[in-house]
C-alpha cells in the first residue's frame, strides 16, 4: 500500500501535467487536468503522512525495478518514505495545488494557458521525485526536470524580452552550479559501487572509504555547490530575483516549495557525511550565512514589493542551509526541515496576495503597491499573519523552527564547534535582518495614503469647530439639483467587491488553509513527523529573539514616520536603494569575470576555427600551384646525371646481395 501511495504521489501529477499538454484544448479542460493531478497527487501524500503517523518508520520503495549496469554499479531505482520526507512531499502538492487554482484566475484568458498548468504539474511531480528518492539517479532526474521547468515558467510570457533574458539567465547560472553536483554525487556513487543514497551514506561513513578523506571532501563540497546554485546562495543570488519577471504563480511556486527548497532536501539526506567533514560544514555556514544577511539588507532596500519577497526567499533558504551547517555531529536536520515547511505555507500565501493586489492596483512597485491592504480590506489580516510569520513571531510555524536551529547552534558551540559558533552569530543577524523587512512590507501595505489623512483631518476638524448644527443639517437633508433646478436622483453605492477584482470561493479557502498552515504549523515539531527536543525550551533564548524581533519592528515604525509612503527605506541614502534594485552590481561583476572573457576565447576559438577552415580550403589550390611551379623547373625528360645514380644503386643492391 505504502509503495502505491508513494508511487502515486509522483506518477499522478506527472500525468496531469501529460494529460492536460495533450488534451488540453482549452483552457478549462487543461486546467481540470492538470488540478486533478496535482490533487491526487496531494490526496496520496496525506495519506502517506497519516501512514507515518501510526508507524513512523522508513521503507524502501521499488519505482520502475532496478537499472542493469553489471556489477561494479548497482543502481535500484528505489523510493524511500520517512515521516518527514511524507510531510514535504504532502505540503509542497498543497502548493502546487493552490498555485494551480490561483493561477486559473489570474490566468484566465491567457493563450498559452495550457502550457503554463501542465509545466506547474512536471514541476511539482519533479520536486516530489527529489523529496522521496532514494537514488541518486532519481535525484538527478528530478532535479533536471525542475530546472527545465523553472526556465518554462520563468519565460512563459516569451514575447517579451525581459522574460526571455530572466529564463535564459536563470537556466545558465544553475547549469553552471550543478555540474560540480553531478560530479559529485557521480564520485560518491562509484565510490560505494551504488546509486542508493542510503547505503551511498553508509559506505563513505563506516567502510575503508572514510579513510580517503580529501576525496570526500571534494566530492561533498561538490555537492554543496550545485545546492548553493539552486538555492540561489552566493555566488549565485542574481538569477533569482530577475526570475520575478515570471507570472506571480510561478514564483510562488518556485519560491515556496519547490527549486530553490530542493538544496536542503537533498543536503538534509548527505548530513551524515556533511557532518563528518568540518570544512564542509563550516564552509556551508559561511556561504549560507553571508547570503541570508546579505539577501535581508537587499530585501529591506527594494522598491518593487516582488523583488522584496524575492530576496526574503534567498535569506530564508540561507536560513536553512545555515541551520544545516551549524549542526553538531549527530544532530538531525529537523529543525531546518520544519523551516522549510513553513516557508512554504507563508511565501507562497505572500506571492499570492501580492499577486491579487497588483492586479487590484497595477503595479507592485512601492509606489503602487502603498495602503493597498486599505483599498482591498479582505487582504489585511492573511498579509498580516503571513508577514508575522515570516518575522517569526510567536506561535507561528517560524518562530518554532528559528528557535530550534539557535538551539542546535548553541549545543553545537558548547561542545567546541566552529560552527555552532558562526552559526548562532549569523541567526542572530538574520532574526532582525527578517523582522526588518517584515515590518517594511507590512507598513507599506497597510499604510493610509494622503486623500485618507487629509479626510480624517477634516472629519476631525469639523467636529471640534462646529458646535451650531441647524444649518448644517439643513444642507444635509436638502437634495441635490442640477443646473435647470432638478432634483438629482441618488447614486446608489457600489460594494467594493462587485469592483474590484477577486479570486473564487474555493481560491481564497485555499489562501486561507495557508494562513493557518503558517500560524499552526509550529504545532507540527510535537507530532511524531519531526524529532525535535521540544522538552527543554530555553524560555530566556526564546523571549530574547522575540524582543529582539520587537525592538526590530520598533525601529522601522520609527524610521517611517514622516515618510512618503510609509516607507523606511526612504531613510536610506538614495543610492543604496538604486543599487539594491540592480542587485548591488553582481550581474555587471558577472559580466566582467565570467561573461566577457568567455566571449573574448569564444571569439578567439571562432578566429582560429574560421582561419584552419580557410587554409584547409586554400591548402589543394596552393599545393596543385606549388606542383606546376615544380614541374616547369625540368624538363619532361629525366636528366642524364639522376640516370645514372639510379642506375648505380641497383648495380650495388645486387652486388650486396649476391656477396652477403
Amino acid at each position: 500500500m505504502t509503495a502505491h501511495l508513494a508511487q502515486a504521489a509522483v506518477a499522478v501529477p506527472l500525468l496531469g501535467a501529460v494529460l492536460a499538454f495533450l488534451l488540453g484544448r482549452r483552457n478549462a479542460g487543461a486546467y481540470a487536468l492538470a488540478a486533478l493531478g496535482t490533487l491526487g497527487g496531494l490526496v496520496a501524500a496525506i495519506l502517506l503522512v497519516a501512514q507515518q503517523l501510526t508507524t513512523p518508520v522508513a521503507q524502501h520503495l521499488v519505482t520502475v525495478g532496478s537499472l542493469p549496469l553489471g556489477p561494479a554499479l548497482k543502481a535500484p531505482l528505489e523510493l524511500r518514505v520517512t515521516p518527514t520526507g511524507a510531510l514535504i512531499a504532502a505540503v509542497a502538492l498543497f502548493v502546487a495545488t493552490c498555485v494551480q487554482m490561483f493561477a486559473r484566475w489570474y490566468l484566465f484568458s491567457d493563450p498559452r494557458y495550457r502550457s503554463f498548468a501542465a509545466t506547474v504539474s512536471a514541476f511539482t511531480a519533479a520536486m516530489v521525485l527529489v523529496v522521496l528518492s532514494d537514488d541518486v539517479l532519481l535525484t538527478l532526474v528530478g532535479w533536471e526536470v525542475m530546472a527545465w521547468c523553472s526556465y518554462l515558467l520563468i519565460g512563459h510570457e516569451s514575447n517579451q524580452p525581459g522574460p526571455r533574458r530572466a529564463a535564459l539567465k536563470a537556466f545558465l547560472v544553475t547549469r553552471v552550479a550543478d555540474a560540480p553536483l553531478v560530479v559529485g554525487l557521480a564520485g560518491l556513487a562509484m565510490g560505494a559501487r551504488t546509486t542508493r543514497i542510503s547505503e551511498i551514506v553508509t559506505a563513505w561513513s563506516t567502510s575503508n572509504l572514510d579513510a580517503h578523506g580529501t576525496l570526500r571532501l571534494v566530492l561533498l563540497l561538490g555537492l554543496v555547490c550545485g545546492v548553493l546554485g539552486k538555492s540561489a546562495q552566493l555566488p549565485f543570488t542574481d538569477w533569482l530575483p530577475d526570475a520575478m519577471e515570471g507570472p506571480t504563480p510561478a514564483s510562488a511556486l518556485i519560491h515556496a516549495a519547490t527549486m530553490v527548497a530542493a538544496g536542503t532536501v537533498v543536503l538534509a539526506q548527505f548530513l551524515p557525511l556533511l557532518a563528518a567533514e568540518p570544512t564542509a560544514r563550516l564552509t556551508l555556514v559561511i556561504v549560507a550565512g553571508a547570503t541570508s544577511v546579505f539577501a535581508a539588507v537587499s530585501a529591506f532596500a527594494q522598491v518593487d514589493i516582488k523583488r522584496l519577497l524575492a530576496w526574503s526567499t534567498i535569506s530564508q533558504v540561507g536560513l536553512m542551509l545555515l541551520g544545516l551547517g551549524a549542526l553538531a555531529p549527530g544532530e538531525g536536520a529537523d529543525a531546518a526541515l520544519l523551516h522549510l515547511v513553513g516557508h512554504a505555507f507563508f511565501k507562497s500565501l505572500l506571492f499570492l496576495l501580492v499577486g491579487w493586489l497588483a492586479v487590484v492596483v497595477g503595479s507592485t512597485l512601492v509606489t503602487r503597491m502603498t495602503g493597498a491592504t486599505r483599498r482591498l480590506p479582505k487582504t489585511f489580516v492573511p498579509v498580516t499573519l503571513a508577514l508575522f510569520t515570516m518575522a517569526g513571531l510567536p506561535p507561528t510555524v517560524a518562530f518554532v523552527s528559528k528557535d530550534a536551529m539557535l538551539e542546535n547552534a548553541v549545543r553545537s558551540q558548547s561542545d567546541g564547534h566552529v560552527e555552532g559558533l558562526v552559526g548562532f552569530i549569523m541567526l542572530a543577524l538574520i532574526i532582525v535582518g527578517t523582522a526588518a523587512y517584515s515590518a517594511r512590507a507590512w507598513l507599506i501595505l497597510q499604510h493610509r495614503t494622503v486623500l485618507e489623512r487629509r479626510g480624517e483631518r477634516q472629519v476631525l476638524t469639523d467636529s471640534h469647530t462646529v458646535r451650531d448644527v441647524d444649518i448644517v443639517e439643513m444642507l444635509r437633508s436638502t437634495p441635490e439639483v442640477n443646473e435647470f433646478g432638478d432634483e438629482i436622483d441618488p447614486i446608489e453605492e457600489i460594494e467594493e467587491d462587485e469592483v474590484l477584482p477577486r479570486p473564487g470561493v474555493s481560491v481564497r479557502l485555499a489562501l486561507w488553509l495557508l494562513v493557518l498552515g503558517g500560524v499552526f504549523g509550529g504545532l507540527l515539531a510535537f507530532t511524531p513527523l519531526f524529532d525535535i527536543d521540544t522538552s527543554h525550551l530555553n524560555l530566556a533564548m526564546m523571549g530574547a529573539s522575540v524582543l529582539l524581533i520587537v525592538a526590530t519592528g520598533l525601529v522601522v515604525r520609527i524610521m517611517s514616520l514622516g515618510q512618503l509612503y510609509g516607507d523606511a527605506a526612504r531613510r536610506l541614502p538614495r543610492h543604496i536603494p538604486l543599487a539594491a534594485s540592480r542587485g548591488f552590481g553582481v550581474e555587471t561583476l558577472y559580466r566582467t569575470l565570467v561573461t566577457r572573457p568567455v566571449l573574448a576565447l569564444a571569439r578567439g576559438v571562432h578566429r582560429l576555427d574560421s582561419g584552419v577552415d580557410a587554409a584547409a580550403t586554400r591548402a589543394p589550390g596552393a599545393l596543385a600551384r606549388a606542383g606546376k611551379a615544380l614541374d616547369g623547373v625540368h624538363g619532361r625528360r629525366p636528366a642524364t646525371g639522376l640516370s645514372w645514380v639510379i642506375v648505380g644503386v641497383v648495380i650495388a643492391s645486387i652486388l650486396g646481395v649476391t656477396l652477403w
